[in-house]
């Protein structure tokens, strides 16, 4: 009640605050393990009802800046945010200039990483180029597309003068998996993948083209289908180290909700995440994340959003939390195995004891996981031939096999032949009845369903 100012020793308020977050720290008990596998996919609107353009644009903002395999993006990782995702509408955002998708290094068999981030945090997002050596003919691809340029395939030939289209197309997509060039459509990325290139199908016969006498005959106007669209330079990096950490800090909460050690050493960050801390610390202080010890097993050091704290509190008082089955690509930043939580212990009894499977599960591009209420049902590894389970709950693993079989009808994975289930041919395998319940049929190598 008295007037005038009040001073208070600046070492009670640190007190006062190391206190006020040490209780906030204490209002949450640690959920179990499994109930932050139900909370991530809900987190990132996985399996949500979202529809349009819109839709595609919030998972892209949750998505902005993790490298994730190309050929999940539109067939698996997309698809699962977005009802009805459809590849016009990424290539509305891109060519609108709102997204921009940049390489991050190429996969064995035409695949490659690629990361998405909007336009005005491209620079803080997006990894810097990677060194790579550049022949005369990629400095005059890059020199052409100095200033803001922005090519179509036939103009950037004229300009570097080059007469040999799958010479270019090559050049074009070294730089791309190396980070320098972008595109303002992924049409021809998916032409890359789908096989539309030279080193992935045999090329059509040439069709006969009319030339006017003493004229020679000029390649096609628009150059094959996997260098459609305009070519542009990605954005220089800000190569700030504190603004790239605090950008990298805020969209790992955002993607998260709760940010654990494993989950940022899954995604590559450089530095690990001792070089994102003392930002998360900073963003506890200010009141922005909370840390504590949210999630049993993962470390004190765990840092969230109150939304986030909110929703682990819901779960773990829900004792059954219907999370049903999903089928993510082992690479999904929804997928917390191999990341924020360690892939579960497998063994299986040979017949001579228990013995391991001799497979092993992990972040693999084209390796998917089978989640059936927040538990890793089945690991399917590259190319499907290789199922390991984890469970040996019967209704379990019928979930997860008929969740398997309705993705693969629906187009999101293409013909699956299993041959192989936990190291044992798949005839033999207690996955046998679950997978031929759910509508695979024995072929002489195994078992096979067609999309």
């Amino acid at each position: 009640g008295t007037g005038g100012p009040e001073w208070c020793d600046a070492e009670v308020l640190r007190l006062l605050r190391r206190r006020s977050l040490a209780a906030l720290r204490r209002e949450i008990e640690p959920v179990p393990a499994r109930t932050l596998a139900v909370f991530l996919p809900r987190w990132q609107q996985v399996g949500s009802p979202n529809r349009g353009v819109a839709a595609v644009a919030a998972a892209v903002e949750q998505l902005q800046g993790v490298a994730v395999p190309a050929s999940a993006l539109e067939r698996l990782i997309l698809p699962a945010r977005v009802a009805d995702y459809s590849p016009a509408h990424l290539d509305e955002l891109c060519a609108s200039g709102e997204v921009v998708w940049a390489g991050a290094g190429s996969i064995a068999g035409g695949d490659g990483w690629v990361v998405l981030a909007y336009a005005d945090m491209a620079p803080l997002l997006l990894p810097p180029p990677a060194e790579i050596t550049l022949t005369p003919l990629h400095e005059m691809v890059l020199k052409a597309l100095d200033g803001g340029q922005a090519l179509f395939f036939r103009t950037l030939s004229d300009r570097v003068g080059s007469p040999d289209d799958a010479a270019l197309a090559a050049v074009l997509w070294d730089l791309v998996w190396a980070g320098w060039l972008t595109n303002d459509t992924l049409a021809p990325l998916r032409a890359l993948l789908g096989g539309a290139g030279a080193h992935r199908a045999r090329p059509a016969p040439p069709r006969a083209r009319y030339r006017r006498p003493g004229r020679p005959l000029l390649p096609s106007r628009t150059g094959p289908p996997t260098v459609a669209g305009r070519w542009s330079r990605l954005p220089d990096r800000d190569t700030d180290p504190t603004r790239r950490t605090a950008a990298l800090a805020d969209v790992l909460l955002d993607r998260h909700g709760v940010v654990t050690r494993g989950a940022v050493s899954a995604e590559g960050t450089p530095g690990g995440f001792a070089a994102v801390y003392p930002v998360l610390s900073g963003l506890e202080e200010r009141g922005a994340a909370r840390r504590g010890y949210f999630v049993e097993g993962l470390g004190a050091a765990q840092f969230a959003v109150p939304g986030a704290v909110d929703q682990l509190r819901a779960l773990a008082e829900d004792r059954r939390p219907a999370a049903g089955a999903l089928v993510l690509a082992a690479t999904d930043p929804a997928n917390p195995y191999g990341a924020a939580l360690p892939w579960p212990e497998r063994v299986v009894d040979s017949g001579e004891g228990a013995a391991a499977t001799g497979h092993r599960a992990g972040r693999k591009a084209g390796a998917l996981v089978v989640l059936v209420d927040g538990e890793l049902a089945l690991y399917v590894e590259r190319g499907g031939r290789t199922l390991l389970s984890f469970t040996d709950d019967r209704d379990a693993l019928a979930a997860g096999a008929k969740a398997l079989a309705d993705a693969v009808q629906a187009g999101a994975l293409g013909t699956l032949s299993v041959e192989r289930a936990d190291g044992a041919p798949v005839r033999s395998s207690p996955l046998h009845d679950a997978l031929t319940a759910a509508g695979f049929r024995a072929t002489p190598r195994g078992l096979r369903l067609r999309g």
